[in-house]
């Protein structure tokens, strides 16, 4: 059995397609019935169970946490001792802004005996609900583990790619939410279609610096924990951090219910880049934004006015 700590719009595609090949166990606060919320018109299937108490879960071989990156160490620090030792994977993408310590660091700080991995990727939860092709990175530092995962975890329509490299898994899923805010204030601020091209560019250029600083891999932020998840997230309005950067370049208000995980990630990753001395300036100009430092007008003429040097 499968069990899913989450019921937001990830967690319940992921019990939906999840539940179409074997028994699932699905609890989120003040659920109730066999809907999903944040997914319309969507139901869970047969094989899923809706838990009424947390302690259900702790039945599962394997748990999946669809909690908000920054939700992630509160929810794992209240219930460590149901979790931990139990095998956990990670299903959100940001660096803590308390820790600096990427999904799977939470998960081994809270519960040090259990097994972390995080599935992260280029993914719509709407696409997966609707049985949709979608192919995600699973990144487990024990490939044995990772191999038993990737194929708990694949379905027909769910293909995992395994790897080992879990900080360049995890610096990809979440640099790319705060590059995806920054495209979304091109595109609302009218700036077009090239500035986006260039502004992803650079963008995974700060992503490749950062990641590789901390001892990640190259061709894991050239794969769909990346670059991958970073053409989706910078080019689709169906992405929250997209809109919400839009929203900021058009002078536009947001809806506060919805998450934007690249908020937080921005400035937890920009008190990293300064701490290391690693070159992030798309990223600092994303912190400054998001913390109302600094003007949509100014944070691009800042960009645009840095010195000209070599690719």
């Amino acid at each position: 059995m499968i069990g899913i700590i989450g019921a937001g719009a990830f967690g319940g595609a992921l019990a939906i397609t999840l539940g179409t090949k074997q028994p699932v166990t699905l609890w989120g606060r003040g659920m109730s019935g066999r809907q999903i919320a944040r997914l319309p018109g969507a139901e869970l299937p047969p094989f899923v169970t809706v838990a009424k108490d947390l302690a259900d879960i702790a039945k599962a071989e394997v748990i999946l946490l669809a909690l908000p990156a920054q939700a992630l160490g509160g929810f794992l620090a209240e219930h460590s001792a149901l979790l931990n030792g139990r095998q956990l994977v990670a299903c959100c993408k940001g660096v803590d802004i308390s820790s600096g310590l990427g999904p799977t660091g939470v998960i081994l700080h809270h519960c040090p005996a259990s097994k972390a991995a995080i599935l992260t990727g280029p993914s719509f939860a709407r696409d997966i609900a609707k049985g949709l092709p979608t192919a995600l990175t699973l990144a487990c530092a024990d490939d044995a583990a990772g191999k038993s995962l990737q194929h708990t975890l694949s379905t027909e329509v769910l293909r995992l790619y395994r790897s080992t490299d879990v900080i360049g898994a995890e610096f990809g899923g979440a640099l790319k939410n705060v590059i995806a805010i920054a495209a979304g204030v091109v595109m609302g601020a009218g700036l077009g279609e090239s500035a986006r091209a260039a502004l992803m560019t650079r963008g995974f250029a700060e992503m490749q610096r950062l990641a590789l600083h901390f001892g990640a891999r190259a061709e894991t932020l050239g794969g769909l924990s990346g670059l991958g998840d970073l053409v989706l997230t910078c080019t689709s309005a169906q992405s929250r951090n997209f809109r919400f950067g839009a929203a900021i370049g058009a002078s536009q208000p947001y809806d506060p219910s919805q998450t934007v995980e690249g908020v937080a990630t921005a400035q937890a990753v920009s008190n990293l880049a300064k701490k290391y001395d690693v070159e992030m300036p798309i990223t600092a100009m994303v912190a400054a934004l998001t913390q109302q430092k600094i003007t949509t007008a100014k944070a691009i003429s800042a960009l645009m006015s840095r010195p000209l040097k070599q690719e």
